[in-house]
């Protein structure tokens, strides 16, 4: 008597490129999604830059996320998607420019040694350390403004922003004064910390554009005026250097 034998079908699985291919989104999908990467990105930036403006005119406790989002159009809950908090939104707005200035005066000290090799001088340094940020300040428009002012506020509070700025700031400073230090060999570490210490206040008061010199001189200075202060700035803070790291002559004793 004839028999059948059933055989059972195996399953045979594609290989995984074809599988990847078969998975891949289609052109009209890849399209949106890139679209709405891009309008995300677009509204981030719009939140950092209206969180920098209030920021810089209020600082962090005056400013609110409610007024962020109003002023952003978005609502509250986007913030939170996106930054967590307000102190995530602080942290990204600090850090959005910090690394590009901080970056661009690391690679200034970088090339300043490099190019004077053993022959580093005081004046040197300082330029090669102010010129990014006074750059910025004359050519970066209100955006950059307003960032300054917050590092302005940063630098002069020890109630919030220390441990951005002892990430973002401190290794360039650090390496400015690593850099003096070859300049003045015989420097105590002491005091080139305190002239850095005033040299900071005098950037300060600068990254604040507060007006305050315009009012004092008459209209004869102007805190915005980066060019005439350039020089200025880097002669005095190089002076500052040389009078509080050398040693100074000892005065004669009075009879």
């Amino acid at each position: 008597m004839p028999y059948r034998v059933t055989t059972r079908k195996k399953t045979v699985r594609a290989p995984a490129k074809v599988a990847a291919r078969a998975k891949s989104p289609s052109p009209k999908a890849s399209a949106l999604a890139s679209k709405r990467a891009a309008q995300s990105e677009r509204t981030r930036t719009r939140i950092l830059d209206v969180a920098e403006e209030l920021l810089g005119q209020h600082g962090f406790y005056g400013t609110t996320i409610r007024e962020v989002a109003r002023q952003a159009e978005v609502d509250t809950a986007l913030l939170h998607y996106y930054f967590d908090s307000k102190q995530g939104l602080f942290d990204a707005v600090f850090e959005r420019r910090a690394t590009i200035i901080n970056s661009e005066r690391l690679d200034a000290l970088d090339a300043y040694e490099k190019r004077v090799g053993k022959n580093v001088e005081v004046e040197g340094a300082i330029e090669a350390f102010l010129n990014p940020i006074l750059d910025w300040i004359a050519k970066g428009g209100q955006g950059w403004r307003n960032y300054f002012a917050i590092v302005a506020q940063v630098n002069a509070t020890p109630v919030w922003g220390t441990a951005v700025m002892v990430r973002y700031f401190d290794p360039v400073i650090q390496r400015l004064i690593a850099l003096v230090q070859k300049a003045l060999p015989d420097a105590e570490p002491v005091d080139l910390y305190w002239a850095y210490h005033n040299l900071s206040g005098a950037l300060t008061l600068t990254l604040g554009t507060t007006g305050r010199i315009d009012r004092l001189s008459n209209g004869l200075c102007r805190s915005d005026d980066v060019e005439a202060l350039r020089a200025r700035m880097i002669a005095y803070a190089a002076a500052g250097f040389h009078a509080v790291c050398e040693p100074q002559p000892k005065k004669p004793k009075k009879k």
